[in-house]
């Protein structure tokens, strides 16, 4: 299925490029050959028929500019600028840099130019009122298919960042590898295993109990939940390599690795920390108050993730019907369907109100204290207690760790390819402008739900990126800010769901696993469910 779904991010992205290109050609949206009106004023005197180079700021009234360009611009046009007047030659090029308050269509254009923030065309001075004021025009460079550049070079940057993610996790990953071999051959991960075999007995019934899987699954789903990035992924990818040992079919994923990554795509996080600190770094009043809207997402994502991934595992294997399964598992499927329904019974009778209160309460200090002492102990004690308890269990703790940490090398590098081909496609996805068609197409569903359109965006692009979600949040609380109701809700959409697409890239690839099976579905499903529980809870309690 990721095959189909990476084809069709490419196809999306560079056809919906190309159609936009053509239908900006036909019109000429950026004017190409055209001569816009514009004043010009001089710093020094113009002299006539002198070949010189003069500091000027050209101005154009808002209501020209908003004309030719068939935009809407509020305000006057000015611009420092530097004419240069040839008089043998007869012609006058201009050059301007340009900056913050450029407007957008001109910053596009000198980007489209070969350079970033330079943009230069070709002026005329038609009649000179003064010295120092010139009425004229300018006529900027020509632009063409200026989408598809976009494209390229969105292809080109993501690439590049695939590359440079996967050298950073090869000091994160060798470290933890290694602090994971010497705790695995102390035992230790055998006794972790153990103390919450209940849970992994239903969660990944094919993988035996005392399996070292075991032990690198559930440190990865601790770590997730305590906010602990880097470390959860050296767990995770680890616990992949682990369980394809069990695994018959190399390039098949298996059950578990389905469930697995259902359960690390649905971001059970019990402190959004990124969230939390962006909220504080904007100025909120109270960056904490997402923590209980963000559990009944992530909940909630996490319920159907594992849900979707257990019952589409039956449509997945032919050796077992649907109805079959059902029969067989009614009474499963029976209390499974009870706690969906619970939560939501829960949450209408105003009990998950109360839960909230208990961190609306708290001093946001004293909270931002607590998370960055967990955040700044956790993972020195979890190194200590490791290596510590593999040195009085009589093991070579240095060699043991090398040997752990050769391991972590192998995999960082294995998973370049992978993590190249997925973040490409979505680079060239969202350069391409599908995401502003999407939001056109959601606009209605999501105003039934109660979502803001201003919301749309963070929702799509979550799973897609990391990154681009993290700026999309902060780019849409320093519009409506961090304690409005759409500030709140984006900020619950970071802590209630994952980047899906990124982490079955990594996850699967880490292992060479081409067919992902419902791996991907049951993973989009979760952050559905997360994005829909986000809505409902922040609604509650802020709409």
């Amino acid at each position: 299925m990721l095959n189909y779904v990476w084809l069709a991010l490419l196809i999306l992205g560079i056809g919906v490029a190309l159609s936009t290109d053509i239908i900006d050609q036909s019109n000429n949206k950026y004017r190409n050959g055209e001569q816009l009106a514009v004043t010009y004023l001089f710093e020094e005197p113009y002299s006539p028929g002198q070949s010189k180079s003069y500091n000027v700021k050209i101005v154009t009234e808002s209501d020209v500019f908003s004309k030719f360009y068939g935009l809407d611009q509020n305000k006057k046009v000015e611009h420092e600028a530097k004419l240069t007047v040839d008089s043998k030659k007869g012609t006058n090029v201009f050059f301007l840099t340009t900056n913050s308050s450029t407007p957008a269509i001109w910053q596009k254009i000198a980007k489209m130019g070969g350079k970033n923030d330079d943009l230069t065309g070709s002026a005329k001075l038609l009649s000179i009122k003064d010295s120092y004021t010139a009425e004229g025009t300018i006529t900027l460079e020509e632009v063409s298919f200026a989408t598809m550049r976009d494209v390229t070079n969105a292809a080109l940057d993501y690439a590049s960042t695939a590359v440079n993610i996967a050298i950073g996790l090869i000091g994160i990953m060798a470290l933890w590898l290694g602090i994971m071999k010497v705790a695995e051959q102390a035992g230790l991960i055998k006794i972790i295993a153990r103390s919450v075999r209940p849970i992994t007995k239903f969660l990944f019934p094919d993988v035996p109990h005392d399996h070292p899987a075991m032990g690198s699954m559930i440190m990865n789903i601790s770590a997730n939940m305590l906010g602990l990035g880097n470390a959860a992924t050296p767990f995770g990818l680890k616990a992949m390599e682990e369980l394809n040992e069990l695994n018959d079919k190399k390039d098949t994923a298996t059950n578990a690795m389905c469930t697995f990554l259902a359960v690390n795509t649905a971001g059970l996080t019990l402190i959004p920390a990124t969230a939390i600190a962006i909220r504080a770094a904007m100025g909120s009043s109270n960056p904490t108050i997402i923590i209980g809207t963000s559990i009944v997402g992530a909940a909630c994502a996490t319920t159907v993730g594992i849900t979707s991934a257990k019952i589409l595992e039956k449509f997945t294997d032919k050796s077992t019907t649907f109805t079959n399964w059902l029969q067989q598992s009614k009474k499963k499927f029976l209390v499974t369907l009870g706690l969906i329904a619970g939560i939501i019974i829960l949450a209408i009778t105003g009990l998950l109100s109360i839960f909230f209160s208990l961190f609306e309460n708290i001093n946001p200090d004293i909270f931002k204290n607590i998370i960055t002492t967990v955040s700044t102990l956790a993972i020195p004690l979890i190194i200590f207690t490791f290596l510590l308890y593999g040195f009085v269990k009589k093991v070579k703790v240095y060699e043991s760790f090398v040997e752990g940490a050769k391991e972590g090398f192998t995999i960082a590098v294995k998973i370049i390819p992978y993590l190249v081909g997925m973040l490409v496609a979505i680079g060239i996805f969202r350069a391409g402008g599908v995401m502003g068609l999407l939001e056109q197409i959601l606009a209605y569903p999501a105003s039934l739900i109660g979502m803001p359109v201003e919301a749309i965006p963070m929702a799509l692009i979550r799973p897609l990126s990391g990154s681009g979600s993290t700026g999309v949040m902060t780019e849409i609380m320093a519009i409506h800010g961090p304690d409005s109701y759409i500030g709140i809700l984006v900020s619950t959409f970071f802590g209630s769901t994952e980047t899906t697409f990124y982490v079955l890239a990594v996850y699967f690839g880490a292992v060479n696993i081409t067919k992902t099976r419902h791996a991907l579905a049951a993973g989009l499903l979760a952050d559905l469910a997360g994005i829909l529980g986000a809505v409902f809870i922040v609604n509650l309690l802020f709409g």
